[in-house]
């Protein structure tokens, strides 16, 4: 791997531990997970890494995390955090790095903003609810309507993240960044 690579997704699990400082948002409803800034790092992660190295970039996030660095919002940290209520939808931030990149780099659309939008919601809300929710229904003892409803909070707030990151993507030059292929 070049060395440009490792570097870039070195600063793209920087930049997701930084949106960790932001204050979470704790709702009762959810049963414990919070509301963060992180999910927008792991959509920019692979709208500018590409799939690869956009989830290389949360799996080297989520493994110093696990290492017990508190850099998820609110401080928290270690190997306890991948069995609350949360780990779900951590290990879905790979897939979803990795699913958002795929689909920025596979969209057939002309509008690099279009495609941006598209990947992030389906790779960086989708893909992750996919993972988050049927652990959310098993680690808070929910039936998966429960958890479905109760996650469903979080899809205003992450839309409007898949809608920024879309949109700081169109700001970008494209040359040096996820390519299509």
């Amino acid at each position: 791997m070049e060395t440009r690579n490792l570097v870039r997704i070195a600063l793209l699990a920087a930049f997701i531990a930084a949106l960790g400082l932001l204050p979470r948002l704790d709702l009762p409803i959810a049963a414990g997970v919070p509301i963060t800034a992180q999910t927008l790092g792991v959509m920019l992660a692979g709208l500018l890494l590409g799939a690869r190295n956009g989830a290389l970039a949360v799996g080297l996030f989520l493994f110093v995390v696990a290492l017990g660095a508190p850099f998820l919002s609110g401080g928290r940290g270690g190997v306890g955090v991948f069995f609350g209520p949360t780990a779900g939808y951590l290990v879905g931030w790979v897939f979803g790095a990795f699913a958002t990149g795929w689909l920025m780099g596979a969209l057939p659309l002309q509008s690099r903003l279009a495609r941006a939008l598209i990947a992030s919601l389906v790779g960086g809300v989708l893909v992750i609810y996919a993972f988050g929710i049927p652990y959310l229904a098993f680690a808070a003892r929910l039936d998966l309507w429960k958890a479905l409803v109760a996650g469903s909070v979080f899809l205003p707030g992450d839309v409007l993240k898949a809608v920024a990151a879309a949109l700081l993507i169109r700001s970008l030059p494209e040359k040096g960044y996820s390519q299509r292929p």
